[in-house]
């Protein structure tokens, strides 16, 4: 039995794990769903009702991208994106949860700005700029990391890169306003570097 995915194209987090799984070429089904509409299935699996959620061999699931990714990196050693020493390990652990509050944040300002179940007077600017200035925060902390070298940990890509240029490529997706890149030029370059390889192309989500 192959292991399935479920998710949803759209998702940041869904995105990171497919990208995980691609770059370690372990076989997969990928099973959309929309947690947002009528009749999701996600909750078969994850209590939670959120995506991903990986169903495993034997009927298990695995749920929560973080979880996910490092179940995938011990399943699968090569290429090595979690290091194993304990304090590089927390390093690309928390830079990977720095990547997952801008996602954060940008889906909390995105549902602010369009929830069809939200009035558009009920809408609140305030609060979509609460999650901006989060996405700012964080952009410029990574943006000083990137002065020590090419990667956000270590001598290698690794999970931290990938999980920040999801996050990054996420906010131009659904923030196209926030013009993040003009001042933050060494972000720029990471995402061209690790956006070209082929998990990530091939992930990319679909046309607004």
């Amino acid at each position: 039995m192959t292991m399935k995915l479920i998710g949803s194209r759209t998702s940041p987090y869904v995105r990171k794990v497919r990208i995980v799984l691609a770059e370690k070429a372990i076989d997969y089904q990928f099973v959309e769903d929309d947690v947002w509409g009528g009749t999701p299935q996600i909750g078969r699996f994850n209590p939670l009702g959120k995506v991903p959620c990986l169903v495993l061999d034997d009927g298990g699931s695995v749920f929560d991208s973080r979880v996910i990714v490092e179940y995938l990196d011990a399943l699968a050693p090569q290429p090595r994106l979690l290091p194993e020493p304990p304090r590089a390990r927390a390093d690309v652990r928390t830079i990977e949860a720095l990547a997952d509050g801008i996602m954060d944040a940008a889906v909390a300002a995105r549902l602010e700005q369009s929830w069809p179940g939200r009035a558009a007077g009920e809408r609140s600017a305030a609060w979509v700029q609460r999650q901006v200035r989060k996405i700012d925060a964080a952009m410029d902390a990574l943006e000083q990391r990137l002065a020590d070298g090419p990667w956000l940990s270590g001598a290698s890509m690794s999970l931290a890169d990938i999980a920040v240029v999801v996050a990054l490529e996420y906010v131009s997706y659904r923030l196209a306003e926030h013009a993040w890149r003009d001042a933050h030029p060494r972000l720029v370059e990471l995402c061209r570097r690790v956006g070209a390889r082929p998990a990530l192309r091939e992930t990319a989500p679909p046309e607004s």
